[in-house]
């Protein structure tokens, strides 16, 4: 009997949710459910993936307790802490509920845990975003302009306001260089979670002067229906086996739709295939199968790009000491 995926959300990650998962689950039937509707359609479906605007947390209740293991993209920091608090819920009725399954958190936290693997001790983690997907992302990140940065500095916690703290990132090309600010975003919350030794923590979204000065207002003008290309970079800091200070830093540049949507969607057929547990899961989890699951979000279509510190073909810039990775290389 094919699978039934529910998938709530329509909008330009969700579309391409869907045609991903025509890629890993062929046979799959999926429902396209509505998000604020009473869900019965999906009360049925072997995994339920929320791609939808707006909060999670209520539907996602809702399906945990039917016995439907969920995949939710959900960035806001308040909706992923309510969702995180459903882990009891999810243990009790023998589901998964995977927390964070976009672009950031979800892609940043698998790539975090990947670098993490390969030194002996992490102790710094650093992470930047660059771009928005629909328009319910891009209100997103209007808002999170406009709240509480957490991070972590030498193991003491650190709250300033977001649209502070510039630093210039180099994103993969062609996205190049970008001024980035601290911003109220979910994935130092569940990387701190993972990773509770480390000293420092901290995740920058780009932003420009108008973006920080509006960040409190109304926002000015409808967003646009996508954005432009988005990135991504990941920067792991700490010690090698033999006891040598390691810098490791991986990044993409992607539509941020494209980025999301892969994800989800690796997640997605992980509970198909029975690879995760019952209970909250989020993407730095090591219990995760973190290497398949880079290998399946590559496979439909992110290009995971390491920045080695070599120039190629003699042009001394920092972005052209990055190279793509293959699955074979990711090990």
């Amino acid at each position: 009997m094919p699978a039934r995926i529910a998938l709530l959300g329509h909008g330009v990650t969700g579309e391409r949710i869907a045609k991903r998962l025509d890629l890993v689950a062929p046979d799959a039937d999926v429902m396209h459910v509505e998000a604020r509707g009473d869900l019965h359609a999906a009360l049925d479906a072997d995994v339920a993936v929320l791609a939808h605007g707006g909060t999670h947390v209520r539907n996602a209740t809702r399906l945990v307790t039917a016995g439907v293991p969920v995949v939710s993209i959900a960035d806001n920091v308040d909706d992923v802490r309510a969702l995180v608090d459903l882990d009891d819920a999810a243990r009790n009725h023998g589901v998964p509920l995977v927390v964070g399954a976009g672009m950031s958190p979800g892609l940043t936290d698998l790539l975090v845990r990947h670098l993490a693997g390969q030194l002996a001790e992490c102790d710094e983690i650093h992470i930047a975003i660059h771009g928005t997907a629909g328009p319910a992302c891009a209100r997103q990140h209007h808002r999170a302009l406009a709240g509480w940065g957490f991070g972590l500095h030498d193991g003491e916690r650190v709250t300033r306001p977001a649209g502070s703290g510039r630093e210039l990132c180099w994103f993969p090309e062609p996205v190049g260089a970008y001024d980035c600010y601290r911003a109220e975003l979910a994935s130092p919350m569940l990387l701190h979670e993972m990773f509770p030794d480390v000293g420092r923590l901290s995740a920058r979204v780009s932003a420009n002067r108008r973006d920080r000065l509006t960040a409190r207002l109304p926002m000015l003008r409808p967003p646009h229906p996508e954005g432009g290309v988005g990135a991504v970079r990941v920067e792991v800091r700490g010690g090698d086996s033999a006891g040598a200070r390691q810098t490791l830093i991986v990044g993409i540049a992607e539509q941020v739709a494209s980025a999301a949507a892969a994800t989800a969607t690796a997640f997605t057929s992980a509970i198909l295939d029975g690879a995760l547990p019952s209970g909250v899961i989020t993407p730095a989890d090591d219990r995760l199968d973190t290497i398949g699951l880079l290998h399946t979000i590559e496979r439909l279509g992110v290009r995971i790009q390491e920045f080695t510190g070599i120039p190629s073909s003699g042009v001394r810039t920092e972005t052209s000491a990055s190279t793509t990775t293959s699955p074979g290389e990711i090990s």
